[in-house]
């Protein structure tokens, strides 16, 4: 028979539930069954309530951060995209920092692409055509934007 947990395990548990999502995950953190878990979890709901509160103050406050540091973190980007223009320092790199920085720098704006809209000037991005393409569209439409 497993040891009697006290209230601060018991929260604890709680607490790592709403953080993690899993019961088999917590119980596994614990040393306790995912059956015990789940019935710490539905017992206490004032308990895991509190603690969800607290995960969406906590991801705001991160956020929050994160925003008040936009100005540094352009900053850096602008010096990073620098000295991978700079020559000299490029012919000094591996080839796998090289590949490294590029791969970071496709990721990032694809995701930003594929994420954003710009409405103001109607476009879209290839990502956004292919997954819902405008109807009654063929190849003709575009037959003469090529000729131009």
């Amino acid at each position: 028979m497993a040891a009697h947990l006290t209230d601060k395990q018991k929260k604890k548990i709680i607490a790592d539930y709403v953080n993690i999502g899993s019961y088999n995950a917590v119980a596994k953190i614990h040393g306790v069954s995912a059956t015990t878990v789940r019935k710490f979890v539905l017992a206490d709901a004032e308990s895991v309530k509190k603690c969800e509160q607290k995960k969406e103050e906590n991801t705001a406050d991160i956020l929050k951060y994160l925003e008040s540091q936009k100005v540094k973190v352009c900053e850096i980007i602008g010096i990073g995209l620098k000295v991978l223009c700079d020559e000299k320092k490029m012919s000094e790199a591996t080839p796998s920092q090289i590949t490294t920085a590029i791969g970071t720098l496709i990721d990032k704006f694809s995701a930003i692409s594929i994420n954003t809209h710009n409405t103001e000037n109607n476009m879209q991005t290839l990502a956004d055509l292919i997954n819902a393409p405008l109807p009654n569209r063929n190849i003709a439409d575009f037959e003469d934007i090529a000729d131009e």
